[in-house]
C-alpha cells in the first residue's frame, strides 16, 4: 500500500470580481509515494506545489480527483493522527513560547504532563532550539519559527509528514541539520513528502521527484533514473600544468574549454567521446597532478529549467 496517492486530483479557482473567471490551479495530478520514501515535490512558484498539500491536508477541497493517505481518504480522523504537516508560512500564539507551543500540540495528541515535557524538549533538540526555547515566539526569527514548525509537525511521531518548503528562512548549517534531520526519519520508516524549489535540497535527500508547472505534473520518477542518461562530457581538474602541456591539450581537440582556477591549476572540460584517462595519463607524464575527475551532467536545475520552459511554450501554443 501507497504512503500517498492522488489520482486526476484537479482545483479550480474563481477570480475577478465583476465577471469570475476559474483559474486553474491544479489539473490533473496522479501520484503516488511509497511508504518510507523521500518524496520531492519540485516547481516554481505558483506551480501549484502549495495547493496540493492544501487538498491533501483538506484545508481546501478539490475540483475532482481524490486523493489517499496510508489508504484512507484525506481528512479522516485515522489519517490525522497519523500525520503531521509543516505550513508554508507557519503562524504561531506568538505570546507562547517554544517549549508551551509544542507541549499544548502534544495535549492535542492526548499526551500529558511529563510526556508532553519529554516530548517537546526532545523534539526542540533535534530542530538546534536551545535555551531560546524559554522565549516567547515573537521574539524568534523566521529561521527560528521554521525549526519551531518541523518540531510541532513531528509532535505525534508520524508515519508521513508533509513539509511545504521546508528549508526556506534557515541559514547554511539550518539547512544542513533540517537535511540530516529528514534523512534520519527515513531511516525510522517515515514517509516524507515535501515541497520546495530549492533543487539542491531535492538531489541530496529524494530517491523520487514530481515536477509540476502551471499546475500540471511534467516529470515523475526516480531521481537517478531522470538524471543518469544525461552524462555530457568529463571535467578534468589539474594543477601543476604547464603552459606547454595545456596549449598541446587544447590543440589536440579533446578539450572543448580549460578555465583557469589559480596557481597553475585549471579545469578542462573534455567531450564524453574521449578518454579521459589517456589525456590523464599525458598531463601527468608532463608534470601535472591529478585533483578530480567528475562527469558533466544535465543537473536537476538544468531538468527543472527545461521542462518548465516546455510547460510554457504548450500552452502559449493552445
Amino acid at each position: 500500500m501507497d504512503a500517498i496517492r492522488t489520482e486526476a486530483l484537479t482545483k479550480h479557482y474563481k477570480v475577478g470580481f465583476w465577471r469570475p473567471r476559474p483559474y486553474l490551479a491544479l489539473e490533473g495530478l496522479t501520484l503516488s509515494v511509497g511508504r518510507g520514501e523521500v518524496f520531492g515535490f519540485l516547481g516554481p512558484n505558483g506551480a501549484g506545489k502549495t495547493t496540493t498539500l492544501k487538498l491533501l491536508m483538506q484545508l481546501i477541497y478539490p475540483t475532482s480527483g481524490t486523493a489517499e493517505i496510508l489508504g484512507l481518504p484525506v481528512g479522516s480522523t485515522a489519517v490525522k493522527r497519523r500525520i503531521g504537516y509543516l505550513p508554508e508560512n507557519p503562524c504561531f500564539y506568538d505570546h507562547l513560547t517554544a517549549e508551551e507551543l509544542l507541549e499544548y500540540f502534544a495535549s492535542l495528541f492526548g499526551h500529558a504532563g511529563a510526556e508532553r515535557r519529554r516530548r517537546a524538549s526532545r523534539l526542540l533538540d533535534e530542530v538546534g532550539i536551545g535555551a531560546e526555547r524559554r522565549l516567547q515566539l515573537r521574539k524568534f526569527s523566521k529561521g527560528m519559527l521554521q525549526r519551531v514548525g518541523i518540531a510541532q509537525a513531528l509532535v505525534n511521531d508520524p508515519e508521513v509528514v508533509f513539509f511545504d518548503e521546508p528549508m526556506s528562512g534557515l541559514d547554511p548549517l539550518g539547512r544542513r541539520e533540517i537535511r540530516q534531520l529528514i534523512l534520519r526519519l527515513r531511516e525510522r520508516g517515515c514517509t516524507v513528502f515535501f515541497s520546495s524549489h530549492v533543487l539542491a535540497d531535492a538531489e541530496a535527500l529524494c530517491s523520487r521527484v514530481a515536477i509540476v508547472a502551471r499546475g500540471k505534473l511534467v516529470a515523475s520518477g526516480a531521481l537517478s533514473e531522470i538524471l543518469a542518461f544525461k552524462v555530457h562530457g568529463w571535467e578534468l581538474v589539474v594543477s601543476n600544468l604547464t603552459p606547454a602541456a595545456l596549449e598541446c591539450a587544447r590543440t589536440s581537440g579533446r578539450v572543448t574549454r580549460a578555465v583557469p582556477l589559480g596557481e597553475d591549476r585549471y579545469a578542462l572540460d573534455l567531450p564524453l567521446s574521449a578518454a579521459p584517462e589517456q589525456l590523464l595519463g599525458e598531463l601527468t607524464a608532463a608534470g601535472a597532478q591529478l585533483v578530480s575527475l567528475t562527469p558533466l551532467r544535465e543537473t536537476l536545475e538544468d531538468f527543472f529549467v527545461r521542462q518548465v520552459a516546455a510547460a510554457k511554450n504548450d500552452r502559449g501554443l493552445g
